[in-house]
This record gives C-alpha cells, sequence and structure tokens, in this order.
C-alpha cells in the first residue's frame, strides 16, 4: 500500500473515530466488530472492552428479539432499515448531558441499519447508525405540549375553569347522537343562581365572580367524571348526566340544590348566601337535534323560576303536542 493509500485510510478512520454519530459494526452472531468514538464517549466503554463482545450482553436493555427482527430483514433483503424515536426512544440507553435539553433523562435516537457486504458480495455483517435526536424531540415533545395546552385553554372558561360554552356544545352534540345510536339514556341539565344581579348590586361584581366561582366547584364536587359540566354564560351552567335517567337526574340535581343552599360565599367582609334554580330535560326519541335538547331544560329552568326559584323542574312534553320545545 502507497502512502497516500494509507494517508486516505488513516483520514478515514479518524472520520469515523470523531463523526458525531455512532457507527458500529456487528457480525451475523451479534459479535461486535468496530464502536467508533461517538459511542465510547456516549457508553463509556472503550473499543478494545466491546469489540469481539456480544451486544446484547454488553446491552441487556436492547429487546434481541426486536432487534434481531430488524437486523435479519437487512441481512436477507440487502436493504438498510430505520427507526425513529416515535416508535422505540432509543437502542442504547445513554444518558444526555446537554443543558438545552436538561429535561431528557436519556438521549433519544434515529437509528438506520446497514448491509455490509464482503469481498464475495454476501452480506455477513451489519452496520448501526445512531443519530442523537434529543434537542429535535424534546422541541417536539415542548411544542406538542404547548399546543395541547392550547387547546385545552381554547375550550375552557377561564373564571370557573369548566368547559366554555362553545366546547360544552360541541360535546353536547356528540353525546347526543351517541346516546341515539346505543339506546342509552341521559338527561340534560341548565341551571342558574337565583336573583344574580342583586349579588352584583349589593356587593360588586367581584363578589359575583367569587360566587360563580364557589358554584363551579361544587358542581365539580357533586357531578360524576363521566358527566359533561360546563359555563353556559354569565351565572348559567350545563350539565350531561350520562347514563342516567328521570329518576336519577332529579336525585344528583337535589344534591347539589341542597349544597349550594347550604353554602357561604366569603368575599372581603361579606358572606354571601345564594340559591340555584334547575332544569332537567330526559333525552327523548322525539327531539329534532340536540339543541332542542338544551331548550328543553332552558324550559324547564324557566318554571322552576317561575315556580318561586330555589328549586328542580324536569320537563315534560305537553300533551298532544309532544314535538313542542
Amino acid at each position: 500500500m502507497d502512502k497516500h493509500s494509507i494517508g486516505n485510510l488513516h483520514w478515514q478512520l479518524d472520520m469515523l473515530q470523531t463523526i458525531d454519530v455512532g457507527l458500529v459494526v456487528v457480525d451475523r452472531d451479534y459479535s461486535v466488530k468496530l464502536w467508533n468514538g461517538f459511542m465510547a464517549n456516549h457508553s463509556g466503554l472503550s473499543p478494545a472492552s466491546v469489540l469481539g463482545k456480544n451486544l446484547f450482553q454488553l446491552f441487556p436493555d436492547i429487546a434481541p428479539e426486536w432487534f434481531k427482527r430488524k437486523a435479519e430483514s437487512v441481512f436477507l433483503l440487502k436493504n438498510r432499515c430505520f427507526c425513529h424515536w416515535e416508535q422505540r426512544p432509543y437502542l442504547f440507553r445513554f444518558k444526555t448531558y446537554r443543558p438545552i435539553t436538561g429535561s431528557a433523562e436519556s438521549m433519544y435516537q434515529n437509528i438506520t441499519l446497514i448491509p455490509i457486504s464482503s469481498a464475495d458480495g454476501q452480506i455477513d455483517q451489519l452496520g448501526i447508525i445512531v443519530y442523537d435526536v434529543t434537542d429535535t424531540t424534546v422541541g417536539k415533545q415542548q411544542l406538542r405540549k404547548a399546543n395541547e395546552q392550547l387547546a385545552r385553554l381554547s375550550r375552557t372558561d377561564s373564571l370557573t375553569q369548566l368547559n366554555n360554552r362553545g366546547y360544552w356544545e360541541e360535546v353536547v352534540a356528540q353525546e347526543y347522537r351517541r346516546t341515539l345510536r346505543s339506546g342509552a339514556q341521559a338527561c340534560l341539565v341548565m341551571f342558574d343562581i337565583d336573583n344574580f344581579k342583586r349579588v352584583n348590586d349589593e356587593y360588586g361584581h367581584p363578589a359575583g365572580d367569587a360566587a360563580i366561582r364557589r358554584t363551579a366547584q361544587a358542581l365539580r364536587e357533586t357531578v360524576r367524571s363521566t358527566d359533561i359540566a360546563g359555563r353556559y354564560g354569565g351565572e348559567e351552567f350545563g350539565i350531561v348526566l350520562v347514563e342516567t335517567g328521570a329518576d336519577g337526574a332529579l336525585v344528583l340535581t337535589e344534591r347539589l340544590r341542597k349544597a349550594i343552599e347550604a353554602m357561604t360565599v366569603q368575599h372581603e367582609e361579606h358572606k354571601i348566601r345564594f340559591t340555584i334554580s334547575l332544569g332537567v330535560a330526559p333525552l327523548q326519541g322525539d327531539l329534532s337535534g340536540y339543541e332542542q335538547w338544551i331548550a328543553r331544560a332552558d324550559q324547564a329552568l324557566y318554571q322552576a323560576k317561575q315556580a318561586g326559584r330555589n328549586r328542580v323542574v324536569m320537563f315534560e312534553t305537553p300533551t298532544g303536542d309532544s314535538a313542542s320545545p
């Protein structure tokens, strides 16, 4: 070998050792044949300590069945194979020490498996290229979390932390269709704070906001996790009681009514007491849509107000006009 060839060989070997990706070569028995500087630096294992050793014995975290299935396809088809971090976060469990990605305990990796042919054209060895994608991955995860948070904010009422009206109506529409298909029972409840204007007039709007927040808290403490509660607007709230008939709805709404009647809202030096009125509408087959379902609950709420407030009224279809709201 002439000096020029030797110089090229040294340059190539130096590049393999200093390149900022992991390079590993294994044979068909998964014995390590090449271990570059990236792998040595991140694993803490020198080439001398890994060459000739079995990959799975060196790294028990690697799932042998999964990796062999990938590798055998490369040996057989003579085509490269990829593994993205979203499929499997890493092949080699390396710690990451980058300050930007301090939230990641382990290095996220993209992996490429490449066939390596011998002089006779046989594929006897497999190359493993390890790319550190931690910065990109953490950035994507942070963006995804931010988008999820924005999505939550877009459907959440800022004062009560309940579903806002737009999102609540979307869910009501979905539940309306689902319940009709399944033939299950459901009830829709609309309620508001009695004489709320008087609370604002006597104690001020911040006190009114405190009353609304405390009502929302009592609502969350009363309904089940499967029920769908939202702030409909102002001092009015809505609930879809899932898998619940009229009798069950009356039990729950009466419990909520009593809880709010018994509580006191402390705002500055004022102790504020108030009540609520509730209207309940069972889901019935004659409804023309979820909007009419809401309208029936609202009508029952209006009847509760007319009857003296601080009570629950169940919607009843007028005799002879079952289709009217």
